[in-house]
């Protein structure tokens, strides 16, 4: 994490396996540019691909900044060789139903819906669906429908359960535009 930055903008979502190691070689690179790294996928598509998701913090991120990120994370791949055989590098944005992964997004998303998926249950759930109301004390507030038949309560999901979170397309998160910090 580059120096000065807080505990919101840490991300609490981890790859595991050899996207770890694609992570973690790349998300230093991935800073220096003034970048944040959201996630690091792999899939068969097309033998193998590497999906590198970014986004910046203070303005959207061109195809021209893809194109810098590719080439810098490119050789650092090719000299480190996390995988084996040949692959295809994918450097995309995050979009706008994006992976929710650092504290920070979900102050910045408030107001929109999102669906979480925790690593274990919490009352007999998993999976939470609601409107984000912000981050504090460690845990992702959510304005959910507990059950059919009572009004919505915000509820605290602790960061560290969460496996995975995601906006939910919508016409008002269409219309939004991406957050744009100081």
């Amino acid at each position: 994490m580059a120096q000065g930055s807080s505990a919101l903008e840490i991300r609490f979502a981890k790859e595991t396996g050899v996207a770890r190691e694609i992570a973690q070689l790349v998300e230093p690179v991935i800073e220096d540019l003034g970048i944040r790294l959201v996630r690091v996928a792999l899939s068969g598509r097309n033998g193998c691909t590497v999906q590198i998701m970014v986004d910046r913090a203070s303005e959207s991120v061109s195809i021209d900044d893809c194109a810098a990120i590719s080439r810098q994370v490119s050789p650092l791949l090719d000299a480190n060789d996390p995988i084996a055989g040949e692959y295809h590098l994918e450097v995309s944005t995050a979009g706008i139903d994006r992976p929710l992964v650092r504290p920070s997004d979900f102050e910045d998303w408030a107001g929109h819906e999102a669906k979480v998926e925790l690593k274990e249950l919490i009352d007999g759930r998993r999976r939470f669906r609601g409107e984000i109301e912000g981050f504090t004390d460690g845990e992702i507030r959510l304005k959910v429908a507990l059950d059919k038949d009572t009004d919505p309560q915000v509820i605290g999901l602790p960061v560290d359960l969460v496996a995975e979170a995601k906006l939910v397309m919508s016409d008002a998160l269409l219309k939004a535009k991406a957050p744009k910090h100081a």
